[in-house]
């Protein structure tokens, strides 16, 4: 099977990250047959510095005929003072509304190996730490209308708008439900619903859809509380699904009970099987150019392209059993250290977990 993948390495440890995931995919088609075809675009800072723009429409319609798109990371404070409309940050938003990615999985799990490095008391931990966010990502604040302008007393106002319509939520909540029945059947609709209109229209469509899904437990929960909840009971939870901001902030705050930020990764989906993968961390410019990154949630990411994009369960199954593999063996990227394990570098690490696959 021949699927084409474009490569957006981007800013910082993108390149570095990336370059592994590529080594994986690599030993994957060889196992098991396939042909992955790769076209590499700059995207982000990198691409404003080449092209004066954070993407280019090369870029774009490369990645609208793609089977896949495969990102590293965007980003840093170099850019900071560049033009608001033309941050990288707003070459993903544009990226993101383009594709119609509108569905965000990022996956939680807290990998056995290791649980020393996650924050929570053992008795949390020893509960279990296994649930997926889904995100809309293509309405609410990020996406609305924004403007500025003088107050009665000249102070300066500004103003983000926060809309979503129904046929939106129902597009996400369609989405959460059939992955909770995937999962344990446990659903968790996150919103503000006490405060905000959009929250309420959020839930009465939810509610109008649970019907549709007997066999999945579902329930509302004010984002407050859902914060809090994440970190005083994440076993808890399935699925959780909820608005672009609400779903931001959240599934950031849920990953540090992973243990790090290297070892989350991301799912962005549209209607179709087209998809976008990503690790959740950022540029990480501080050590970029050093070896030391995780690249292992980008590795994830690449697992989740074949299961979602490509059909490919048991490669995906492959790729993550192999990183399983090597942490049983106690290796680990800095951020994950332990006392007693084997320090690796970022492109050992990607070595290894190719061993383990091959």
């Amino acid at each position: 099977m021949q699927k084409n993948v474009v490569l957006l390495p981007g800013d910082g440890v993108g390149p570095e990250v990336t370059a592994q995931a590529v080594k994986v995919m690599e030993v994957v088609a060889k196992r098991f047959g396939h042909q992955f075809n790769y076209q590499t675009f700059d995207f982000g800072g990198a691409s404003i510095d080449k092209h004066g723009v954070p993407l280019t429409e090369e870029c774009l319609d490369a990645c609208k005929k793609s089977d896949s798109v495969l990102l590293g990371a965007v980003g840093g404070p170099k850019w900071d003072k560049v033009e608001p409309l033309i941050r990288p940050e707003k070459g993903l938003l544009k990226l993101r509304k383009e594709l119609n990615l509108f569905a965000n999985i990022r996956p939680t799990k807290l990998f056995p190996q290791i649980r020393d490095a996650c924050p929570l008391k053992d008795e949390i931990i020893e509960k279990g730490i296994d649930f997926t966010v889904i995100r809309e990502l293509t309405g609410g604040a990020y996406f609305g209308e924004k403007r500025r302008y003088a107050g009665p007393h000249d102070e300066r106002t500004a103003v983000d708008e926060i809309k979503y319509d129904e046929n939106e939520i129902a597009r996400i909540g369609k989405v959460a439900f059939e992955t909770a029945k995937l999962r344990r059947n446990i659903l968790c609709s996150v919103d503000k619903a006490n405060v905000l209109e959009t929250s309420r229209l959020w839930r009465e469509v939810m509610h109008e859809m649970k019907g549709q899904y007997p066999e999945v437990q579902y329930s509302d929960m004010y984002v407050d509380n859902a914060a809090m909840q994440i970190i005083r009971n994440p076993s808890a939870f399935d699925v959780i699904v909820t608005e672009n901001m609400f779903g931001d902030i959240l599934s950031d705050e849920a990953s540090t009970l992973a243990g790090s930020l290297g070892m989350m990764p991301s799912a962005s989906l549209s209607d179709t099987k087209l998809g976008m993968y990503e690790p959740i961390h950022g540029s990480a410019p501080d050590i970029a150019g050093q070896n030391k990154v995780n690249p292992l949630a980008t590795i994830l990411s690449s697992a989740m392209m074949m299961r979602y994009s490509f059909d490919m369960p048991k490669e995906a199954d492959t790729v993550e059993w192999a990183v399983n593999s090597v942490l049983d063996n106690g290796y680990r990227t800095a951020d994950i250290q332990g006392k007693s394990n084997k320090a690796v570098t970022c492109s050992d690490m990607g070595d290894l977990v190719r061993e383990a696959i091959r």
